[in-house]
C-alpha cells in the first residue's frame, strides 16, 4: 500500500478511536443527565449525581473538539459538506450543548424547586438530544445522506430535517441514548450510595438488555438495507475528487467487508460481549467493571458500523458516484502526515491526565459532602 494510502488509513483509524472516546467520555456524562429526574428523586440526590461527574464533565468535552479538529484538518470534505448538509441538526447540537454548562452553573444558585426543577428539565433534554443525533448520525450513513456536487465540487444539500428522522435512524439514536444511560446509571453506582446506588443498578440493567435488543435488531437491518459498493476510481493512495469514481447500491453490499475477511465479526461480538457483560455487573453491583464493560460495548458498535461502511465515510443517496471515501475526501500526505505527529504527542497526555483525574477524584459523593464540606459543590 502507498504511504498516502496508508496515513488515509490511520486517520480514519484515529478519527474512529475520537468517535468513540466522545461516545465513551462525554456519553457517560450525558447519560448522568438523561437519567437526572429518575436517579435523583430529590434535589439533594440530583445534586450528587451532578456532582460525580462535576469533576470531570467540562474536561471529557476535550472529545468533541479533537473529533471535529480530526474531521476539518484530516477528512476537510466530508467536514464542509456535512456541516452546510446538516445545519439544522447543528445549530440543534450547538444549543443543546450550551444550555448544558449553564445547567451545572445555574441550578444551584436558587433554592427556590421551581427553578430547579427548570434546569433538571434542562439536563435531560440536552443530554439525550446530543447522544440521539450521534446515534442518528452513523444510520443515516447507511442509508446516504441526499447531497450532490457540481463540476467545482460546490456541494447541495437536497434533503430536509425531517428526512433525517426515518425510522433506521431513530433506532440507531435510540441505541446511542441507551448505551450513553447505561454508562451513566454505572456511573452513579461508581459515586453513589443507598437508595440511589440501587435505581441507577436497576436502570443499568434495563438500558443494557434495550440496548442488545437494539444493537441485534440494527443488524438484522442493516442486512436488508442496500448497500453502496466502489466499483471503480483512481483507487488508493491517489490524489483524487469524487467525481472519479463509480458506486452501485448493491443489496446486502454493507456486510461485503465481513465476508471478505471474517476477522471482523469480532467486533460486533465485542459489541454484544460489552452489554452483556455490563448488565450481569451491573446486576452483581460490580459497577467499576460494569463501567470498562460499557466502554467495550461503545467501541465495539462503533467499529462494527466504521468496518461496514469503510471506505466510505458519507455515502451520498442522491448519486452514490458522487460518495465521499477515506481516498477521496482526506487532505494532503503531508498535512497528514504533521498531524499525526502531534497525535503521537499529544493524545497519550490527554490519556494520562484523563485517568489521573479520575483517580484523583475517585471515591463516593455524599450529600453531607456537598452541604458542608464542599462550598464549591454544584
Amino acid at each position: 500500500m502507498a504511504p498516502y494510502a496508508i496515513l488515509q488509513v490511520i486517520w480514519w483509524l484515529l478519527l474512529g478511536v475520537l468517535l468513540m472516546g466522545l461516545a465513551i467520555m462525554v456519553g457517560m456524562d450525558m447519560g448522568v443527565g438523561a437519567i437526572l429526574r429518575y436517579v435523583g428523586r430529590t434535589d439533594i440526590e440530583r445534586r450528587v449525581a451532578l456532582n460525580i461527574i462535576g469533576p470531570h464533565w467540562d474536561g471529557n468535552q476535550v472529545w468533541f473538539i479533537l473529533g471535529g479538529g480530526a474531521i476539518f484538518a484530516a477528512f476537510p470534505l466530508i467536514y464542509a459538506t456535512a456541516f452546510s448538509g446538516f445545519y439544522v441538526v447543528m445549530l440543534l447540537l450547538l444549543w443543546t450543548m450550551i444550555m448544558r454548562p449553564l445547567g451545572f452553573e445555574y441550578r444551584s444558585q436558587l433554592a427556590n424547586p421551581a427553578w430547579r426543577n427548570v434546569w433538571d428539565w434542562v439536563f435531560l433534554v440536552s443530554a439525550a438530544v446530543p447522544m440521539i443525533v450521534f446515534g442518528a448520525a452513523f444510520g443515516n450513513l447507511f442509508r446516504g445522506v441526499p447531497f450532490h456536487f457540481a463540476w467545482d465540487l460546490t456541494s447541495f444539500y437536497t434533503g430536509s430535517f425531517l428526512g433525517l428522522l426515518n425510522p433506521f435512524a431513530i433506532v440507531t439514536g435510540v441505541l446511542a441514548l441507551s448505551l450513553s444511560a447505561m454508562m451513566g446509571a454505572l456511573t452513579v453506582m461508581n459515586g453513589a450510595e443507598g437508595a440511589m446506588f440501587q435505581r441507577a443498578r436497576r436502570l443499568a440493567q434495563l438500558a443494557a438488555g434495550l440496548a442488545i435488543v437494539l444493537f441485534a435488531l440494527c443488524g438484522i437491518w442493516v442486512h436488508a438495507l442496500a448497500g453502496y459498493r466502489l466499483l471503480g476510481g483512481p483507487g488508493a493512495g491517489v490524489p483524487q475528487t469524487p467525481l472519479q469514481q463509480s458506486v452501485a447500491m448493491v443489496p446486502g453490499a454493507w456486510l461485503s467487508n465481513y465476508g471478505a475477511h471474517p476477522v471482523l465479526w469480532l467486533l460486533p461480538l465485542a459489541g454484544f460481549a460489552g452489554m452483556v457483560g455490563a448488565l450481569l455487573a451491573a446486576r452483581t453491583g460490580r459497577s467499576h467493571l460494569g463501567w470498562w464493560l460499557g466502554a467495550v460495548a461503545w467501541i465495539g458498535v462503533i467499529s462494527t458500523a466504521g468496518a461496514a461502511l469503510f471506505p466510505f465515510m458519507l455515502p451520498s443517496s442522491t448519486d452514490p458516484s458522487v460518495s465521499l471515501t477515506v481516498w477521496n475526501s482526506s487532505s494532503s500526505k503531508l498535512t497528514l502526515l504533521w498531524m499525526l505527529g502531534f497525535a503521537v504527542f499529544f493524545m497519550p497526555l490527554i490519556l494520562w491526565y484523563t485517568s489521573w483525574a479520575f483517580w484523583v477524584m475517585r471515591g463516593k459523593v455524599t450529600a453531607e459532602r456537598i452541604t458542608h464540606e464542599d462550598e464549591h459543590a454544584y
